[in-house]
């Protein structure tokens, strides 16, 4: 495996105050980066400290959004150590999206050492406050001075971290989301799979238009027939109807969560069976009208679980159990997040503290 290597900041900055963390505001002293050349592959990566990057006006990044990106935390455990979440199903992931943008996959072992590496390094910068951690954000783009539109020759790997509040610091509390019929997010067949900012980028003004209504976000239809539900937000999403727990199936215009999955992991372990299939709207409104809507909540990693209060459809609003969190929906929380804090033990083998060596691409999580 490369050594990376690391150049130590001189001019390190004054922690923020975790009691006022937000998302993304602050940025830890270093940053991680390698290097793609074609005919040679990554190369030379090193830890260096945190400054901004200089792109050629050319660079294809800029004129055809050829980049894909990640996100996963740290977290800061009770006896102090600092511990990952899966982090090998994100460089997976991330060599998912690579594929589908053409752009330059990773050895899985170094992909898993340089977040390893740098989470090591950084840790200081990892917050103790209840619910914080520190979320990382590692992303490729594509750098090579060129407005030819063909494979990459050149790309750069760039890793950064910020220290994030809870996402829900006064408990977790419902919102409302207005199921979107006009805008869609993804189609099968394009990008919606990869975790690419193109897809967020198209999402924001669905997004706007439902806060100026008063909601918090919008519940994605399929792209071709307008009929399935996909994803909430920038999240995945689940349902309790009529007791069956109920996701809708990976078609290739749904981002894979790890969140997601490592819930329906976590369920089938307690003899809970989370259907993976075709939801539509009409059933899902159908069941709302019914009562039988008992719960609903999207779920990825900024939030884990976020509870849905109420859905809007076409001028008609419907409540979600009485606009209140559920008791299924907040066990899974309290379950995930405690593996992930290390407030509950991990009989998956889903953590491991960065002072040791990362698991190799052979290990649990394969």
């Amino acid at each position: 495996m490369q050594e990376i290597k690391i150049t130590r900041t001189t001019h390190p900055k004054a922690k923020p105050d975790q009691n006022s963390l937000g998302f993304g505001k602050y940025f830890t002293d270093h940053m991680l980066r390698m290097d793609y050349t074609a005919g040679i592959g990554w190369h030379d990566p090193r830890i260096v400290p945190f400054a901004n990057l200089e792109l050629h006006p050319a660079a294809v990044v800029l004129h055809y959004g050829t980049e894909i990106f990640e996100g996963l935390k740290a977290y800061r455990r009770p006896d102090g150590k600092v511990q990952l979440f899966r982090p090998m199903e994100n460089v997976r992931r991330m060599n998912n999206s690579a594929r589908r943008m053409a752009l330059p996959t990773m050895d899985e072992d170094l992909g898993l050492e340089a977040l390893r590496a740098f989470v090591e390094l950084e840790q200081d910068w990892v917050p103790s406050a209840p619910g914080t951690s520190l979320y990382l954000r590692p992303f490729v783009i594509a750098t090579e001075p060129t407005l030819a539109l063909h494979g990459i020759s050149e790309a750069a790997y760039i890793l950064i971290a910020s220290p994030v509040a809870s996402y829900f610091p006064d408990g977790l509390k419902p919102v409302d989301i207005l199921i979107e019929d006009e805008d869609v997010r993804a189609v099968r067949g394009g990008t919606g799979e990869a975790k690419c900012g193109g897809n967020y980028a198209a999402s924001t003004r669905a997004g706007d238009r439902a806060e100026d209504k008063g909601y918090s976000q919008v519940l994605w239809l399929d792209g071709v027939e307008r009929k399935y539900v996909e994803e909430v937000g920038s999240m995945n999403v689940m349902f309790k109807i009529a007791g069956e727990v109920v996701t809708p199936k990976l078609t290739g215009s749904i981002l894979p969560g790890i969140t997601r999955k490592s819930a329906i992991e976590l369920l089938a372990s307690q003899g809970v069976t989370v259907s993976e299939r075709l939801l539509s709207v009409d059933e899902l409104i159908a069941a709302a009208e019914a009562g039988q809507l008992e719960e609903a909540w999207g779920i990825g990693t900024a939030a884990i679980i976020s509870p849905i209060g109420g859905l809007a459809y076409r001028g008609k609003k419907y409540a979600i159990h009485g606009g209140e969190i559920g008791p299924f929906a907040q066990k899974l929380y309290d379950d995930l997040s405690g593996i992930q804090w290390g407030l509950k033990p991990d009989p998956f083998g889903w953590t491991f503290p960065v002072d040791q060596p990362a698991p190799d691409a052979t290990g649990s999580e394969k």
